[in-house]
């Protein structure tokens, strides 16, 4: 199902019944797609279906990415708990880039107010008994284009091989 796979690399369509209308567009009965969907989810294809928000257009200015330097036996866990702390919209672990980059754990909090941000980051780093870790805090200057997976080059970039 090439065809579906295109479909939601543009996202879900805002609609009620967004599975209906995927059907609709490859002439599919909306439980083939459901089945696709839970069929590549069970290969590991994708973890989850998201959403994402034009936080700029919300309100949200003061967006900073905080780094981490944290030990290599630690980082699952307290990835985890940052993970799960309210304010933190993502999180994730990153190989190191060794000598110029020192950091493994990326998080990422959205705020209208970067005095508010910086004090948020900080009760983090004392709650989670991390502030004696090496880290920055980097604030985005721009935004960029934010867009889902690509699981297929559209058809104008498919090269044979001959």
């Amino acid at each position: 199902m090439l065809d579906l796979r295109q479909c939601l690399e543009s996202g879900l369509p805002i609609v009620a019944r967004p599975y209906d209308d995927l059907a609709e567009r490859i002439g599919a009965h909306h439980d083939q797609v459901l089945q696709q969907m839970q069929q590549w989810h069970d290969q590991g294809l994708f973890r989850r279906v998201g959403l994402v928000l034009n936080h700029r257009a919300l309100g949200y200015v003061a967006n900073a990415m905080l780094v981490l330097d944290v030990p290599d036996a630690l980082v699952d866990e307290v990835g985890q708990r940052l993970g799960r702390a309210p304010g933190v919209n993502l999180c994730y672990q990153r190989p190191r880039r060794l000598p110029q980059w020192r950091y493994n754990l990326f998080c990422m909090v959205h705020g209208r107010e970067r005095s508010a941000v910086e004090a948020q980051i900080q009760a983090l780093l004392d709650q989670h008994m991390l502030s004696d870790l090496p880290y920055q805090l980097l604030f985005s200057t721009r935004a960029f284009k934010q867009c889902g997976g690509r699981f297929a080059p559209p058809p104008s970039q498919v090269w044979a091989h001959g």
